[in-house]
């Protein structure tokens, strides 16, 4: 029975991408019913993106990695680089006028057989339909990527079949977009100025249905201005050099692809202050089916180069062909896709996992020092890098992708002179690095109205360090850790005795004037997890002094030794924070006693001392009004399975999935059910770790990849597998599955 389990094993490996092509986990439709609530989908490859809209041929918002605008009194935010898939087409003048398609309102009636499929398993989206104008018809086929394989280049091919003889209207264009307004001082402003300003525009910080977030208000994308710009009718190409306000330079080109053999009645070039654009005048015979494909090129200072070499690169291209584009794409998403976190009984979940594994992979990317910022490559939450980034993405990219979490710890030792710049101009030692970082030059960016979480929320200090860590303690590359984790961790370790407050009277350490990561709590002394992750952190820089051969400072055994971690004598749990302070409110996240369980922490203590603060917990935690932050479920399922309770564990998980944090058609997670603040990576990191360590009870450790808590599985699921996970340079299979007593049980394969 082993050998044919191995055998069956290796077929699904080697025919992953042929299954995957019609494996419903992998494909997301939209059909007409989702015109009123279409929430956008994301294409990008970690460089650079697009978000999608319903046609097909829009020009819709695009972001490129840490390319930020630095305008004066605003903090840093992402530029909006000009659109670049937008296609329109018109039919020609009639009696009724001149329509461009890309105006004509999305109805039904006008868009028929309308389908749109995300596909996941490719990163590609294909939109099909028949646009009725009028008494003329013409059937549709659209797709669009952003090439994988060729990180600068991205394509949208349109193929149309026009069931009437006569002549249509293409247009090319490159959208760039009017300068964003209002702008906010926001660096300025206090929180009511900031509220009195949003109401003076006439605007609300609330949500507006199907896809605004509720602080769009001021999660506003920044500015990309145009520097030169051109056509070239005759070669068929755009291209155009911008910069970021007060930011970096970019570019980008476009080549257009014609049918074989077809010329163009006339071919123009238009330029405005918000639109290139190549327009063509095409005679179309009935029946008869037409290929044009764009291909375009992109590039920001300190990677790649101007519009030339970017109009070089679209050529290129161009001469290459669609098909082989395509084709080394999904050959690239398909090598990702080798390893995967995988369902047997749960086509939801295994559905939804995709789409998080999706969007991380797509604003993710390898051998960098770029972060993930907490919606990845959109304004939301500005773009800047938080905690999330070591916290919640780190984790969950470490044994599945380690290249790309590489990324994410080599940003913060890019960044450790303006952390360490940031603790001398607080008189402490050390590096304290930002709550909210710049995710170019790791620069302080929390908004003024929200400088307190700048000032006091410093957690983020040993999220930082724990990251660092684990990712040597997943590697094993100590030449890695000596030259770039090291001094990271060492400057944090340093802060944290700087930051520190000794009580001689209850000769211990504290750590006072925090916020919790309960935010609503925001100055509290002795945050429990602040208190425990600042333990970690220090006790983690003499571990790895000694694995690089430096001498650690004395200071951090005995700060992490005497660190109070405050406890009820009375109850006999752990408390959220300090005992003086009153935990009374109806906060978002209710408890954060289930992060002493989050794999990086794992705060140690007796089993029976983490099931009562397990229960302890769940009272605030499940009597909060407000609406659930997605931020919170995954901790709580892990915690659960921490102590063996693998209902609640489900439980938990399937509120991750059924929330109304997961929008239609493309899966999009959102922050809460209400806010539509979108591409939520932070939320789509827990979930895969809920998995990746929650349910198997993996931690990672300087013996290895140990089993700490015994696995649990979800009563519906038959098994969850990590196919092809990679942990200090060796690659494995990992299944939960029940024995045949029904006992649940963890197999680790290596290969």
């Amino acid at each position: 029975m082993k050998s044919s389990g191995i055998m069956l094993a290796l077929l699904m490996f080697l025919g992953g991408p042929a299954v995957a092509a019609t494996d419903p986990s992998f494909l997301l439709t939209a059909t007409s019913k989702d015109f009123t609530t279409y929430f956008p989908g994301q294409l990008a490859n970690g460089y650079f993106s697009t978000l999608t809209a319903p046609r097909g041929t829009e020009g819709n918002l695009a972001y490129m990695v840490a390319f930020m605008d630095y305008t004066r009194d605003d903090f840093s935010r992402p530029a909006a680089i000009p659109g670049w898939t937008e296609i329109d087409y018109s039919t020609g003048t009639s009696s009724a006028g001149h329509f461009w398609m890309n105006q004509v309102a999305l109805e039904p009636s006008v868009f028929q057989n309308y389908r749109q499929v995300l596909n996941l398993h490719d990163a590609t989206l294909t939109t099909s339909y028949r646009y009725m104008d009028h008494s003329r018809a013409t059937d549709f086929t659209i797709t669009t990527l952003v090439s994988q394989a060729s990180p600068h280049l991205a394509s949208s091919q349109l193929s149309l079949t026009p069931n009437f003889d006569g002549v249509v209207e293409l247009s090319f264009a490159l959208n760039t977009w009017a300068p964003y307004q209002p702008r906010l001082p926001l660096a300025t402003l206090t929180g009511e100025q900031m509220q009195e300003a949003v109401a003076s525009h006439n605007m609300k910080l609330e949500p507006v249905a199907p896809a605004t977030g509720d602080r769009a208000a001021i999660w506003y994308h920044g500015d990309t201005h145009v520097l030169a710009s051109d056509g070239d009718v005759r070669d068929l190409t755009l291209s155009l050099d911008a910069r970021a306000e007060q930011g970096l330079r970019m570019a980008e080109a476009a080549a257009i692809g014609l049918p074989e053999g077809l010329q163009p009645l006339d071919a123009q070039f238009y330029k405005s202050a918000y639109r290139l654009a190549l327009n063509l005048r095409i005679a179309v015979q009935k029946g008869h089916t037409y290929t044009f494909t764009k291909y375009v090129a992109a590039s920001r200072e300190d990677w790649g180069g101007d519009a030339k070499q970017d109009a070089t690169l679209a050529k290129a291209a161009r001469t290459h062909g669609f098909a082989a584009l395509l084709s080394e794409h999904q050959a690239a998403w398909h090598e990702l896709w080798q390893t995967d976190v995988q369902i047997d009984g749960d086509p939801k979940a295994q559905q939804i996992v995709h789409s998080d594994l999706y969007y991380l992979l797509s604003n993710s990317t390898a051998d960098t020092a770029w972060p993930i910022g907490a919606c990845a490559m959109t304004p939301g939450y500005a773009g800047h890098a938080f905690w999330d980034s070591d916290s919640w993405v780190f984790p969950a990219l470490l044994l599945l992708h380690p290249q790309r979490a590489k990324s994410l710890v080599m940003f913060r030792d890019s960044t450790l002179p303006a952390a360490q710049q940031r603790a001398a101009a607080r008189g402490l030692q050390g590096a304290m690095y930002p709550w909210e970082a710049d995710p170019q030059n790791g620069t302080e960016q929390t908004p003024y109205f929200a400088r307190v979480l700048g000032e006091r929320e410093i957690h983020v200090n040993a999220d930082i360090a724990i990251a660092q860590w684990q990712y040597y303690l997943a590697s094993g590359d100590k030449l890695w850790l000596k030259q770039q984790g090291w001094p990271v961790i060492r400057d944090i370790a340093t802060f944290w005795v700087s930051r520190v407050t000794y009580n001689p009277q209850k000769q211990r350490y504290e750590i006072l004037h925090v916020t919790s990561i309960d935010e609503d709590y925001n100055d509290v002394s002795n945050d429990t997890f602040t208190n425990a992750s600042a333990a970690k952190a220090l006790i983690i820089a003499t571990a790895a002094a000694a694995v690089v051969g430096d001498k650690p400072d004395p200071r951090w055994a005995d700060v992490a030794l005497h660190m109070l971690i405050p406890f009820s004598a009375t109850e006999n749990h752990h408390l959220d924070f300090d005992e003086s302070v009153p935990h009374d409110l109806d906060s978002w996240g209710g408890s954060a006693l289930p992060m002493l369980s989050y794999p990086s922490l794992d705060f140690a203590m007796p089993a029976e001392l983490r099931r009562r603060d397990f229960d302890y917990a769940l009272s605030p935690i499940t009597r909060s009004h407000r609406d659930p932050n997605s931020m919170g479920l995954a901790p709580t399922s892990i915690a659960a399975a921490t102590v063996g309770d693998a209902a609640e564990a489900s439980a938990w998980f399937e509120r991750n999935i059924t929330a109304n944090v997961i929008k239609s058609p493309f899966n999009v997670r959102t922050e809460t059910a209400t806010n539509n603040t979108g591409y939520f990576i932070t939320a789509a990191g827990g979930l895969l770790q809920n998995m990746i360590y929650g349910f198997t009870g993996l931690r990672i450790e300087q013996q290895g990849l140990q089993e700490a808590y015994p696995p649990v599985l979800p009563a519906s699921w038959k098994s969850l597998t990590l196919r092809n996970i990679r942990f200090r340079n060796i690659n494995y299979d990992i299944t939960i599955d029940r024995d045949t007593n029904g006992k649940t049980r963890l197999t680790r394969l290596s290969h």
